[in-house]
């Protein structure tokens, strides 16, 4: 039991863990100047939420991002395999062990830990600064979700590139640290940002369809009418709806993508892998793995808001 819950006579097991958060910073600092610190500065709290719910939803859907990349990286070796989900799974967890399944889970949390925090900070700050007094219109969300994606995508592609080619299974690293400099040393600035554009192209509409379909939808809910225990299910089915719509209208960039990060100096533009993967698989080619990455998306991107939102309550911000 810590110093503040003791003071508080709250037993910490009986604590939810966002409340924690708070905790842990307060006792860093000391509880005056933490919670003043955390009141003033509104892009601390963002930052943190962001990025426990971004770890929470990393962890548990890594299984899902490792299958799409399995199923998409054939076609970088000019393969035609047509093996589905289901069996593409068995196989990973026959040659790998059910640990398999969670392979290049360390780079994914490098880039989605800092990634996701920086995205609703990034958010949350220019929503306060263009819409403090009201409520930004389905276009501007839009146009919000695409700046904040853009600014994070560029800043975390350096890891993003190894977290593919970890999962592809084609690559072998001593670990994210040595996968960053031995890219650097053998491909150089282009190596770490291969794929850049076809990576912009995949989140920046992504996240600004995303933003765009979450907020109408959530705006169509009557919250002051309904049990508070309920909203967050709601905020969660809206999260649902627009994450499958995203996801279904950028899957041909993501197959683009990872033709581009798993063989750079064959595909040093998009054009080259979008004809690669149409020779190769015709047009259903640009929707390989758009089961696995259309339900890790559209459940990664419901339960990163939905506890980002209980977090921002709890902190206070909401």
């Amino acid at each position: 039991m810590s110093r503040l819950s003791a003071a508080r006579g709250d037993a910490l097991f009986v604590r939810p863990a966002s409340s924690l958060i708070g905790e842990a910073f307060w006792l860093r600092h000391g509880e005056g100047t933490g919670r003043q610190a955390l009141e003033r500065a509104p892009m601390i709290k963002s930052f943190l939420a962001g990025s426990f719910s971004g770890t929470c939803s990393t962890i548990l859907f890594q299984p899902l991002d490792l299958v799409k990349t399995r199923l998409q990286s054939p076609l970088a070796i000019g393969s035609k395999s047509h093996a589905g989900m289901l069996k593409t799974l068995v196989t990973v967890i026959r040659n790998e062990k059910v640990a398999g399944l969670w392979k290049g889970v360390t780079p994914s949390i490098w880039r989605c830990v800092p990634g996701v925090g920086m995205y609703f900070c990034t958010l949350h700050e220019l929503k306060a600064f263009f819409f403090s007094e009201t409520d930004p219109t389905a276009a501007q969300s839009l146009l919000l979700g695409a700046t904040a994606r853009s600014i994070v995508g560029v800043s975390m592609l350096p890891v993003t590139v190894v977290k593919v080619r970890y999962e592809c299974g084609m690559f072998q690293y001593r670990g994210v640290a040595a996968a960053l400099k031995e890219l650097y040393r053998h491909e150089g600035r282009k190596g770490l940002y291969s794929g850049l554009s076809a990576t912009l192209l995949r989140d920046v509409p992504f996240s600004g369809i995303y933003f765009m379909c979450y907020s109408e939808l959530k705006k169509r809910i009557p919250s002051d009418q309904l049990d508070s225990s309920f909203v967050p299910v709601l905020h969660f089915t809206c999260g649902i709806v627009a994450g499958a719509m995203a996801s279904a209208v950028t899957q041909p960039a993501d197959v683009i993508k990872t033709q581009m990060q798993i063989h750079p100096y064959k595909h040093k533009w998009m054009g080259s892998a979008a004809i690669t993967v149409y020779e190769i698989d015709g047009l259903k080619g640009f929707f390989r793995g758009i089961v696995p990455r259309t339900v890790r998306r559209t459940l990664m991107a419901a339960m990163a808001w939905t506890v980002y939102e209980q977090i921002m309550k709890t902190l206070g911000l909401k």
